[in-house]
């Protein structure tokens, strides 16, 4: 198991944000998490990052327990996070926000990456040196993930990466992540459009105002028709 959540408490105040979630991410495995708006989503996530601290229970990465430290020292570890609304610094340009990945690296890879990274997005390449400011939602999407990459992750988080994008965008991002994963890197998926997620993933977790209410294998959420009225939308 790469990444284990042992009965997580996140709270916001008086509100219990996340209410001891359990999960696992096995290595190489695409996990995907959904629910409605206010289920407790993100507040997962910013716990897992470390943006948040958790009220109760463990982060464990491959076997290491990581709940108290800190979000660098997660990047450092191998978790990497491309948040929602993407966040990059549209005052610095396209090579300066992807270099930001790799500020915790003490190798001498991150050109070489970096060169990989542009074969991978030529948009992201012919742009390098122009303001991040310019870039369509989708480029920007790539940037993010271009930047988690950098930091060499063996785990990717992401938060609602197909959030306003063009359809064309989202099935290109969703075979994006078929490639990562196929590289061998682990993903935690939470994502809106629930039918491409489970599409993707290997299990799903449904959560609940920060409960979880089902898990199981993707293919089975899918098909649950109760389910899909409930909490993914009817098809």
């Amino acid at each position: 198991m790469l990444l284990e959540v042992k009965d997580l408490e996140v709270t916001y105040g008086r509100t219990k944000a996340v209410q001891g979630v359990s999960f696992g991410v096995e290595r190489g495995e695409v996990v995907t998490v959904l629910g409605a708006n206010g289920a407790g989503k993100t507040s997962l996530l910013r716990a897992l990052q470390g943006a948040r601290k958790p009220q109760g229970g463990q982060i464990i990465f491959d076997g290491e327990d990581m709940t108290a430290l800190s979000p660098a020292a997660r990047v450092a570890k191998g978790m990497a996070l491309v948040p929602e609304g993407r966040q990059i610094f549209v005052s610095m340009t396209v090579e300066e926000n992807l270099l930001m990945g790799g500020y915790m690296r003490r190798d001498d890879g991150v050109h070489g990456d970096l060169a990989a990274i542009y074969e991978r997005f030529p948009n992201l390449g012919e742009r390098r040196h122009m303001k991040a400011t310019v870039l369509s939602g989708g480029e920007q999407q790539m940037l993010a993930l271009g930047r988690a990459l950098i930091s060499k992750p063996r785990l990717i988080m992401l938060d609602e990466p197909s959030l306003g994008l063009s359809p064309l965008f989202v099935e290109k991002l969703f075979d994006l992540i078929r490639e990562l994963n196929s590289d061998g890197i682990s993903i935690l998926l939470v994502e809106q459009n629930t039918h491409m997620a489970l599409e993707v993933a290997a299990r799903g977790i449904v959560l609940e105002l920060g409960r979880e209410m089902l898990s199981g294998p993707a293919a089975e959420l899918a098909a649950n028709p109760s389910l899909a009225e409930a909490y993914l939308g009817a098809a």
